[in-house]
């Protein structure tokens, strides 16, 4: 393992089009009074994830890395 960033931005892209709805359905239910502003946030920050999830998959396939920070790796 190295100390070199991640070769990708981080997913989903701000222009992700998933993303969009997801953040305009959160937008949307707190004017609506369907959601407090706390539940609209915590909808659209588990499905971002998920969508970045679903990019990332795409834009690296095979990559394995799961979030843990240098400092607690293994460099044997």
């Amino acid at each position: 393992m190295t100390d070199s960033p991640m070769p990708s931005p981080p997913f989903p892209s701000p222009d992700n089009a998933a993303l969009k709805v997801v953040v305009g359905n959160a937008i949307a239910s707190v004017h609506s009074g369907e959601a407090t502003v706390e539940d609209a946030i915590l909808h659209a920050a588990v499905h971002g994830w998920y969508e970045g999830h679903i990019q990332g998959e795409d834009e690296c396939p095979g990559c394995d890395f799961r979030g843990g920070l240098p400092k607690n790796a293994n460099r044997g």
